[in-house]
């Protein structure tokens, strides 16, 4: 205790070099746990949105078509139709669910209120396949596909925009492009998708439905479908259920031999998690780029502790000379430096626990702090401390006593 005692008082001597010293520690100590709070925040977002959109999914489109020698976007062409669903649930054993889905931007009108959003027109397996969970009231059956029943389930943006109270919007009747119908369910809320829609701004209804009342589709138009949505049942078996998929559509649609295939099969979750990969390594990347300003301020505390021990060489000779061994001068010494690393740790961490509450509360920003780094960026530090400080120390415990008592 005397010589932690011996070291602190040292410190304090010396109270403005050694509050300059800490910075450095201070700095980077705040920077590798923002950083690392930024990548964690970045990270749960990405898994949140791999939840919502389902395990296991994968997306079947229409490719870019040609017109007049040039490309036009993806899915311009609707190729696809609603028995191709059918065919694909009951021709691949993988395949648990198919989501047929049509999709059209539309006025919503309730009273006096109304909003603009996307009006889904899908078949039963969607909610299944999407990962859609109702909050409230019911799904629509096959019953009223097969009649065009009007009635249609909302996400939680449209009913309280619509009505206040999310939980009112059950049996309320709004008129979707002039045509009523009956809301029967509201979706759990899912939030922003991975383009930052937000995917709760939506209404789904019976495809037969939309095609033919609200979205305008007719002749032979009204069977075809923009999308396809498909649940698999195990993630080993993506890549041969996509496969298959090709296959199946290519037969049914008649893709001669060696053309390429009209159809795109995109693996959203492999996208996701190419995206959260991504994500780690920059935030990786971010985390090392502020560990060298830890490094650089470690650098620092070594520079003041080998000018403490130059102007403390009378002062170490004489401890030396009433007899303190080198073991003792080391020891204090290299506390003197675990502390100042120390202190500036601790309040790094407090400024970094403020820096991210700003960000998240103030700012809106994803963050999530890991106690696991904060513990292990301490650690760290007092270690650098160590590390840093150690050639100070045994520089100041082998000084000659005669020596060091002549030094001026």
């Amino acid at each position: 205790m005397t010589l932690v005692h011996t070291a602190l008082l040292s410190l304090r001597r010396n109270l403005m070099r050694s509050i300059l010293t800490t910075l450095g520690i201070i700095i980077g100590i705040s920077a590798v746990i923002v950083m690392f709070a930024l990548g964690e925040g970045a990270q749960r977002q990405v898994e949140e949105k791999i939840k919502s959109l389902g395990t296991n999914v994968l997306m079947v489109r229409t490719g870019p078509s040609k017109s007049g020698g040039a490309k036009q976007a993806v899915g311009d062409v609707d190729k696809l139709v609603i028995s191709d669903a059918t065919a694909i649930k009951n021709e691949i054993p993988e395949v648990l669910y198919v989501g047929a889905s049509n999709d059209g931007q539309t006025q919503i009108v309730w009273g006096n209120q109304n909003w603009s959003t996307s009006v889904q027109g899908t078949n039963t397996d969607y909610i299944h396949a999407s990962n859609w969970v109702i909050s409230h009231g019911e799904m629509f059956t096959e019953v009223d596909m097969k009649s065009g029943a009007k009635v249609a389930l909302i996400g939680t943006t449209v009913a309280t925009a619509l009505f206040g109270d999310a939980e009112f919007a059950i049996g309320e009747i709004v008129r979707v492009n002039k045509v009523p119908i009956t809301i029967i369910g509201l979706l759990q809320t899912k939030g922003q998708d991975m383009r930052g829609f937000d995917q709760d701004d939506t209404l789904i209804m019976p495809l037969t439905t939309a095609n033919r009342r609200v979205l305008g589709r007719s002749g032979t138009n009204i069977n075809r479908v923009k999308r396809l949505t498909i649940a698999v049942d195990k993630a080993e078996n993506m890549d041969y259920a996509t496969e298959e998929i090709e296959r199946l559509l290519d037969q049914r649609h008649r893709v001669p031999v060696g053309q390429t295939s009209p159809f795109d099969v995109m693996n959203l979750s492999a996208m996701m998690s190419t995206r959260a990969e991504a994500n780690r390594v920059f935030s990786m990347l971010l985390a090392g780029v502020a560990g060298v300003s830890l490094l650089v301020g470690g650098i620092g505390v070594m520079n003041i502790m080998l000018v403490s021990v130059t102007e403390r060489t009378r002062e170490i000779g004489l401890r030396m000379a009433v007899g303190a061994k080198p073991k003792h001068i080391l020891i204090q010494f290299l506390i003197e430096s675990v502390t100042l690393c120390v202190i500036g740790a601790l309040t790094g961490v407090l400024l970094s626990l403020l820096a991210v509450v700003i960000m998240q509360y103030g700012l809106g920003w994803e963050m999530a702090i890991s106690p696991a780094i904060i513990g292990i960026s301490v650690i760290g530090t007092a270690l650098i401390g160590i590390g840093f400080g150690f050639y100070p120390a045994y520089k100041a415990a082998n000084l000659d006593p005669i020596e060091a008592l002549r030094y001026e």
